[in-house]
């Protein structure tokens, strides 16, 4: 349902408070909106994937691979809405028409591609960003196959061909820790959260590292995401410890930019170089955490205009989400259902959040709207108890003196403009409008032949029954149309403007009409001639009587 925001009570605050609705098909396992939030994709565990109308909730595509039946890691919109990505765990990165709901193409990496994410800046793109399991992000070709490995690390030893990042376990073994990477909101640049604690600016054309950010604490990196509008970075930190922050590069000029901070960085070199145009391109804006129960984060993302931050409780067992303002306070914790909780969505236009759980059921999280009915006029005023009122003199008069004294500057000869559509300020970037894909048709499912078949038998039966069960009067209308008055018992007026509905007379009244017609050459005859008769008499009626006031005339 959608309210009017004009009688919304602003200091109730633009987040979700309950579970609105769930969805429920498969076991879903990762979700993703569309640009403008009518379309929900959900990644299920058999490999396929589901489009919900967000709107009707109802299911309007399935994507459906033979070739794939692992469990879906990922899913990513194009910006117009035409595509989807979709990583599975069997190492495969698939790309589908949405409207077609055919597979454009198939690639198989060396990796299972934990997350993969299409370039921002193309209506129909071919290149995608993925972070593999167990070696560093890529740059992948789905024209090609072609795949770019991109540096996670300013240190010597790790700009090999595949610098994967390693870590020293306890008993002195070598694990691989992935490594979280996003682009920027134009895809310009990659940003990259490696296990050192630092955010690699990369510009992912030549693969060369162009900025370094160090994070307090120097702890794994294992999310990081851009705002809606380019202007904030969110990472989230193995210390348990969300940060944000501020992008101080141009949106659209950000690797000129960053020319023109190493031109002005001469005098050093290395990593204190990296360092120092690093801190011109990010500064640290707020730090969220439990700082009580010193919980790990899942899945954390802004709001879709930015205000907000939130994060999923990663504590097994768990479907707790928090959300913070944008200044740091907690402004809410919502419990869900048992379950653990694994992928998060806010909507991108509403305040609504969709969250999957362990089980396989998605949940809509939405806002408790309480209407302030004060809203309605600027003149309105909430009383807490009745006062007395003194109308004014004019007031309930037709044309009242201080609408007479109203002086009106309209130019009734300006012409009006219909056609023009004004630019939504929540998309205001986008140049591609017609070309994006907002729903998708609706197709009814046909009926089985067997069933049809059924049908229509059923049917004829139903149409012989009324014909041959009963006798049938039939006879023209004034308006030329034929009627069955034993099936229908309406009989139209001489003018054909009105319908009288015939009562059906009951036994009762058919048994007190036959005594009083009864005649004695007309006791021997049987029931059906009767009904007969009294048939005839409804149907001659000129005066459009009831059957049952039929006189002894």
């Amino acid at each position: 349902m959608t309210f009017n925001a004009s009688i919304i009570d602003p200091l109730q605050g633009d987040f979700p408070e309950v579970i609105e609705e769930y969805l429920e098909y498969g076991c879903m396992k990762c979700i993703a909106f569309n640009r403008r939030g009518t379309l929900l994709a959900a990644g299920c565990n058999d490999g396929s994937c589901i489009i919900w109308d967000f709107e009707t909730r109802g299911i309007a595509k399935e994507l459906r691979d033979d070739e794939c039946s692992s469990p879906i890691t990922s899913i990513c919109w194009s910006k117009c809405g035409n595509r989807i990505l979709v990583s599975a765990a069997d190492k495969s990165l698939s790309l589908w028409d949405v409207m077609s709901g055919k597979k454009i193409t198939r690639i198989v990496l060396q990796q299972t591609p934990l997350q993969a994410r299409l370039h921002p800046g193309s209506s129909k793109p071919s290149i995608c960003l993925t972070c593999p399991l167990s070696c560093s992000p890529m740059i992948v070709d789905l024209n090609t196959g072609n795949t770019t490995f991109l540096k996670v690390s300013v240190s010597e030893q790790s700009n090999g061909p595949n610098p994967a990042v390693r870590n020293k376990c306890s008993d002195g073994s070598t694990s691989f820790t992935p490594t979280a990477a996003c682009f920027s909101k134009y895809g310009n640049l990659v940003y990259a959260g490696n296990s050192k604690g630092e955010i690699l600016v990369i510009d992912w054309q030549d693969g060369e590292v162009r900025a370094m950010v160090p994070i307090s604490g120097g702890s794994i990196v294992k999310n990081i995401v851009f705002s809606r509008n380019g202007q904030y970075l969110l990472t989230n930190s193995n210390d348990r410890i969300i940060r944000i922050y501020e992008n101080l590069l141009p949106l659209k000029d950000e690797v000129g930019a960053l020319d023109d901070l190493h031109e002005n960085q001469n005098e050093i070199n290395g990593v204190e170089k990296l360092k120092a145009v690093g801190s011109k391109c990010l500064t640290l804006f707020r730090e969220f955490q439990d700082s009580i129960t010193k919980v790990h984060w899942k899945a954390p993302c802004f709001s879709g205009d930015g205000e907000w931050v939130v994060g999923g409780s990663a504590s097994k067992g768990e479907h707790k989400i928090y959300i913070w303002d944008r200044a740091g306070r907690l402004v809410k914790i919502l419990e869900g259902p048992t379950g653990a909780l694994i992928d998060l969505a806010w909507h991108p236009v509403r305040p609504i959040v969709v969250s999957a759980s362990l089980n396989g059921v998605v949940y809509i999280w939405a806002k408790d709207y309480t209407e302030n009915w004060s809203a309605f006029a600027p003149d309105f005023k909430e009383l807490e108890e009745n006062e007395e009122y003194v109308e004014r003199e004019d007031e309930f008069d037709l044309v009242p003196q201080t609408e007479k004294v109203k002086c009106y500057d309209v130019n009734e000869d300006e012409e009006i403009d219909i056609v023009t559509v004004e630019k939504d300020t929540t998309f205001s970037d986008s140049d591609m409008s017609h070309e994006e894909l907002c729903f998708l048709p609706a197709t009814p499912s046909p009926d089985v032949p067997e069933q049809q078949d059924k049908f229509l038998e059923s049917s004829s039966n139903l149409v012989d029954s009324n014909n041959s069960g009963s006798p049938v009067s039939e006879k023209a209308g004034a308006n030329g149309h034929l009627m069955n008055h034993a099936s229908s018992p309406v009989k139209d007026d001489a003018g054909g403007t009105r319908i009288k509905r015939k009562r059906k007379p009951s036994e009762k009244v058919l048994e007190l009409q036959a005594e009083k017609v009864k005649k004695p050459s007309k006791a021997s005859k049987s029931s059906k001639p009767r009904s007969k008769s009294l048939a005839d008499k409804s149907n001659g009626s000129e005066n459009g009587l009831y059957s049952d006031e039929l006189s002894d005339e």
